[in-house]
Parts: C-alpha cells; structure tokens; sequence
C-alpha cells in the first residue's frame, strides 16, 4: 500500500465516527513525517558540501547537538521556515549512522588489505613544457636508463606539460636529453611513497580521498601524485617522508 493514502484512510474512518480529535492529531503527524524527510534531505545536501564534517560524522566525533545549532540558521533558509533543532539533530543521527556503514566501511575495508609501501629518497621532479621535439628527447633518455634497475624513474603527461620523477644520481642525464625542452619546475630533496591496492579499490569510492584526508591531518603537503589502477605513489619534502609512511601504514590496522 502506498504510504501516502494511510493518512487519508485514517482519516475517512475516524470522520465515520466523528472522532474530530483524533483527525487532527492525526493529520498533524503526517505532516510532522513530512516534514522530517524534508528537513533530513536539506541537512544531508548540506553535508555533502563539507568533506570533512562529513567524515567526522562517520566516526562519530562530532556533538550531534552542537552541530545541528550551527548549521540551523542555513536549513531553515534553505526550507524558508523555522526548524526545531531537535529534528535537526535527528536527521544527523541518521546521517551519521548511513554513512558510517556505507562508506567507511567498505573503504576501511579495502585499506586493511593494502599491499607493500615501498619508499625512495632523493628524488627528482621536473616538469616540462609540452612540444614536438618532447618524446623524441624522452625517448633517447629512456635508453639510457632502461638497465639500471635500481634508478627510479616515472613520469605523467598533461595537456600542456609533462612530468618526470627520478633518482638525483641521475640528473645529469635530463640536463643532457631535455636541454632543448623548456624547463618549467625543478624541485629537489623529494622523497616517494608507493602504495600498492587491492583490485576492488577502483569500485569503492572516496578512498583517495580518506587517504589523502589523514594525510593533510598531519601536515603533509603532497607535491605530485602517480597512478596506476591499483597503485599510486605520492612524492613529499624529504622532511615529511617519514610522516607519510605511518599514515599510510597505520591504515591497515584501522
């Protein structure tokens, strides 16, 4: 039966009785009902604006009540009515609890099941202008390099420019092959961690995001980001490295 004639059958049976009383009451809490779906749908279109106020809902360590005052003024001129902070704090209880098995879940999930952090030092990142002459250079350095297995080297291609990470002792050869190509940015002293992911990793949404979150709880400033499917590594401050690592691999015993 569809909800909405409940009401209305309810209704037609206590007017056969003249239960005028009980009409009202009756009525006032269907539209108590529906109000609430409205009231709960403007507090989760408001949560979804704040990323980080929505991940501490989901572990719970936010007062509901505190909360639900601050953001009443902007629900209720969203609805252009008044709402009472009791149904606002009701909606974010049911906010909270949603998200927490949906979302966190499954994403605590898929970390716990991280695979190797591996971590280098002394790194290169150069970034280069686009042009017509560009892979040709890359080319002719990747020849060069293609035998040392202990190097590191990677690199990423934009629209306008391209990007290349590798091991400091190595610089010398990008100063040789990409002589020609316009530098755009050298930055040195980096470090990178690689973090490898399980396959189900690129159905679940926001683990990037819950990453790089507790990542930017401690400070770490992310100066390039490499992926693959199921691995990605992050280039920091030689100084942050060490930071880095046990954020990430604090994950897999969340």
């Amino acid at each position: 039966m569809n909800i909405l004639k409940i009401p209305f059958i309810l209704f037609d049976k206590l007017l056969q009785k003249k239960q005028f009383v009980y009409i009202f009451h009756t009525f006032d809490l269907y539209l108590t009902i529906l109000s609430m779906k409205t009231i709960s749908s403007a507090v989760e279109n408001y949560i979804k604006t704040k990323p980080f106020l929505s991940t501490a809902l989901s572990q719970g360590i936010i007062n509901l009540t505190s909360l639900a005052r601050q953001i009443q003024p902007e629900i209720e001129i969203t609805l252009q009515k008044e709402v009472r902070n009791g149904a606002i704090v009701m909606a974010l209880k049911r906010i909270s609890d949603n998200m927490e098995f949906l979302s966190t879940h499954k994403i605590i999930k898929v970390l716990r099941e991280i695979g190797d952090i591996t971590v280098r030092s002394s790194l290169v990142d150069y970034s280069f202008k686009i042009s017509d002459t560009l892979l040709s250079a890359q080319s002719s350095f990747l020849s060069q390099v293609n035998d040392n297995k202990s190097a590191f080297y990677t690199s990423s291609r934009g629209v306008s420019e391209s990007n290349i990470v590798i091991s400091g002792n190595m610089s010398h050869l990008i100063e040789t092959y990409f002589s020609e190509e316009l530098l755009l940015e050298k930055s040195e002293n980096l470090s990178s961690v690689t973090i490898k992911l399980p396959t189900e990793n690129v159905y679940i949404p926001g683990i990037y995001y819950f990453i790089f979150q507790r990542l930017s709880w401690e400070g770490v400033n992310i100066i390039q980001v490499i992926s693959t499917s199921n691995e990605f590594t992050i280039l920091v401050d030689e100084d942050s490295v060490n930071t880095a690592f046990k954020v990430i691999k604090d994950l897999k015993s969340l």
